[in-house]
């Protein structure tokens, strides 16, 4: 079952977007200076409040919510919702 975003911790939908840019787990630990293993618990729970299986599941999904967008495709614009475009 998929959760609404609300669920989502301020620090999920960060990890999210930093996801959505491409990075690893070693890599998002490095930009935030915490653990791997502490993204990689964030990583588990955003899957389980999301029901996505895997990254490419966990994009669409943030896709289908108005998370992130690729090239302007699928976004909704509102005010301070910290979008971040894919790269194109």
């Amino acid at each position: 079952m998929v959760h609404p975003r609300s669920e989502l911790s301020e620090r999920e939908i960060e990890i999210i977007e930093l996801v959505a840019t491409g990075l690893t787990n070693q890599e998002i630990a490095g930009q935030l200076t915490i653990s791997k293993r502490t993204v990689d618990n964030h990583v588990s729970n955003i899957f389980t409040k999301t029901g996505a299986k895997n990254r490419v599941a966990l994009l669409n999904w943030a896709m289908d919510n108005g998370k992130i967008c690729r090239d302007g495709f699928n976004c909704c614009a509102l005010p301070g919702d910290g979008q971040v475009p894919l790269p194109g």
